[in-house]
């Protein structure tokens, strides 16, 4: 089984791992859903384990796109920089990232740690550059999947475009839905700063 990424995990009463992770979506995982395991025998852990790529169509992309008002050099700054990750990668209110590491090279591995704020369940989301053009793009690897971000520098806006693999538990919706929350929150970061 080839390593893919980082999960938490959820052992059920045998001891075996269980593994549900959708990465990025609005809220990955709700306090509701990790009580709704607990009662049928799960218990919750923090934990870093491999886990297979999910299977999914190699047409299936998701593309959603925002437009940031200011320069490309403070866009890719903020995407590129973990104190800045840090700040704007979650979907919703309820979830922070609280840690997050950025080696921006061909190869080079990328991770940020998401967690509820109440501390009832996190991930890291983790994966590998494939292609980085400053200023322009970056590809990257994760779990069996893979995403292509596009900054297309407007002369004073840039439009931030990500296309991404979709994945088989959540509606193309949801998963749609939850990236751009992320995006959107990513915009009104950068342009807070102005």
């Amino acid at each position: 089984m080839p390593i893919c990424g980082i999960a938490s995990g959820l052992r059920d009463i045998r001891g075996r791992w269980r593994v549900s992770l959708t990465l990025g979506t609005k809220q990955p995982f709700s306090i509701l859903t990790a009580k709704r395991l607990k009662t049928r025998g799960y218990r919750g852990h923090r934990a870093v384990l491999p886990f297979p790529a999910r299977k999914h169509s190699p047409n299936m992309k998701i593309t959603i796109e925002t437009t940031v008002a200011a320069p490309i050099e403070e866009v890719w700054r903020a995407w590129t920089t973990p104190d800045d990750i840090k700040q704007w990668n979650t979907a919703s209110d309820d979830w922070h990232t609280t840690a997050s590491t950025v080696d921006l090279r061909v190869g080079g591995a990328f991770s940020s740690r998401m967690e509820a704020k109440d501390g009832s369940f996190g991930f890291d989301f983790a994966g590998t550059y494939t292609r980085v053009v400053p200023h322009e793009r970056i590809e990257m690897e994760f779990g069996g999947r893979t995403a292509l971000v596009e900054f297309l520098d407007r002369g004073g806006s840039v439009v931030v475009r990500e296309s991404f693999d979709a994945e088989e538990t959540h509606s193309i919706e949801q998963q749609r839905q939850g990236w751009q929350a992320i995006l959107n929150r990513f915009a009104r970061h950068v342009e807070s700063r102005r």
